[in-house]
């Protein structure tokens, strides 16, 4: 599926919201070509968000192609990155099988969040809509802890547990609604979602600072009962340090 540039943000949202295992993007001129690896039920989903969009047989030699876009991204000390790639040997690696889903490491919302997390003074951390457990990984290996995990979707809370295994961290993994159920206290909380989520999710929260993100830079949320410290813009994608109010 190709896009104007003028469209292309709004699609790769749409895009990450349908693919959360990863997608390529193809630049052309004036134009960005989107691609994703799935199944009937994708394409259906593609056409029913985009409607005309091109279909394929994949290629025999999808999986280095599949390899090659699943790339490892350093943020400070840490490296997060693919089974198949290795780890610096002085980098503190968080080990992310992209086969497993919901997320890897590399999109710019997730990046942000770790750059917050390297800056954020050790403590408890609340990881809500924990996703393949990479931030709640990343920050057990900075040295934060108690680590909660938390998400609505099982099958997410199975692949955050998988993961920490093989990064030999422990994790409090939490089976929850955050905008419905009550959430733990902590010292940080961080919530890689969406700018309506960050809203919502804000005044149900018991923590100090609040890192939220997943959503483009166009708009700075209003939270109850945080005020703004700091922001990060990356490929258009925003992140946001908020304290709470005394």
């Amino acid at each position: 599926m190709t896009v104007p540039l003028d469209v292309v943000e709004v699609a790769r949202a749409w895009m990450l919201g349908l693919f959360r295992e990863g997608f390529e993007e193809v630049d052309h001129d004036g134009a960005v070509e989107l691609a994703a690896y799935t199944d009937e039920a994708g394409e259906r989903e593609m056409r029913s968000r985009f409607g005309a969009v091109d279909v394929s047989h994949v290629a025999d030699d999808w999986p280095e192609r599949w390899r090659r876009f699943h790339r490892p991204v350093t943020i400070g000390p840490l490296w997060i990155g693919p089974p198949w790639e290795e780890a610096p040997k002085d980098a503190l690696a968080v080990v992310i099988d992209p086969g497993r889903a919901f997320g890897t490491g590399a999109h710019p919302t997730t990046r942000l969040c770790a750059e917050f997390l390297l800056e954020l003074p050790l403590g408890s951390v609340l990881d809500v809509g924990c996703g393949s457990g990479v931030l709640s990984i990343a920050a057990a290996r900075l040295g934060h802890g108690p680590v909660i995990a938390l998400d609505n979707d099982p099958a997410a809370l199975e692949v955050t547990a998988a993961n920490a295994e093989t990064n030999g961290v422990e994790l409090d993994l939490r089976l929850a609604d955050a905008l419905a159920d009550e959430l733990p206290a902590a010292d940080a909380a961080l919530a890689n979602g969406s700018y309506a989520a960050a809203i919502e999710l804000a005044p149900r929260l018991e923590s100090r600072r609040f890192v939220a993100s997943g959503y483009f830079a166009i708009a700075l949320p209003e939270l109850t009962g945080f005020r703004h410290r700091e922001r990060r813009v990356r490929e258009g994608w925003a992140a946001d340090l908020f304290e709470r109010t005394e």
